[in-house]
């Protein structure tokens, strides 16, 4: 495993570029029992990174436990490189446990990025492990506002029309959040999927469950290392 904390930026371009060649993006047909959310907690000026996995039961979405761990990463904070800052964190909460989820939820983008290598995808092709990303905001692409109701979306595409993911409004009258499948899923089945998992919160409940869970670890609220719930 390449040291991340040693790479300059134009390394990690090349690598991001390397690794665009071994993403996959084609349906998911297996079953799914486990789906999982990735998020992380960082001061963009610190060096700590707090990471962690919520896995919960599916289609209920009952939580069933969370793996959290506390990792110093030097790599810079530049957008469109936050997985040099984070996948290393997560993969060691992501070895913590015991179960592997079918589909792994991940806070930031899947192929929506400028080289189509966001974090859900960088991840993804690490772990072969079947990913989406679920993000707050735009990072790339082009798109037309969706309707306000919840379940309206409109395609996210690159300046070529090529489709990325889409835009999709998880709550009535609520910004929507940008879909986009990381690694071993398509366009259409990462919307899908993603739906399921929303439950009345702007945020699908594996990634705000996630965020709930590091901001808690962050703050010693709740301890590092694998819990059962």
């Amino acid at each position: 495993m390449i040291n991340y904390n040693e790479l300059t930026v134009p390394e990690a371009t090349v690598i991001q570029k390397e690794l665009r060649d071994s993403v996959k993006i084609t349906p998911y047909n297996g079953p799914i029992n486990y789906v999982a959310g990735a998020d992380i907690s960082f001061n963009k000026f610190s060096t700590t990174v707090y990471a962690g996995i919520v896995m919960m039961e599916f289609p209920s979405l009952k939580p069933v436990g969370y793996s959290l761990v506390k990792k110093e990463v030097l790599f810079p904070y530049v957008p469109g490189f936050l997985a040099f800052r984070e996948v290393l964190a997560l993969l060691d909460a992501w070895v913590q446990l015991p179960v592997k989820p079918d589909i792994l939820v991940v806070d930031g983008h899947g192929i929506a990025h400028p080289r189509r290598m966001g974090i859900a995808s960088h991840f993804g092709v690490l772990t072969q492990q079947p990913t989406i990303g679920s993000a707050k905001k735009k990072l790339f692409g082009v798109y037309e506002e969706p309707g306000m109701e919840r379940g309206s979306r409109t395609p996210l595409t690159d300046k070529q029309g090529q489709q990325l993911g889409y835009v999709l409004r998880s709550k009535t009258n609520v910004a929507p959040i940008f879909v986009s499948p990381g690694h071993l899923t398509d366009i259409p089945g990462s919307v899908e999927i993603l739906m399921q998992c929303i439950k009345g919160y702007r945020l699908p409940e594996p990634t705000r469950l996630a965020h709930n869970a590091v901001n808690q670890f962050r703050t010693g609220v709740i301890p590092e290392g694998w819990t059962s719930l």
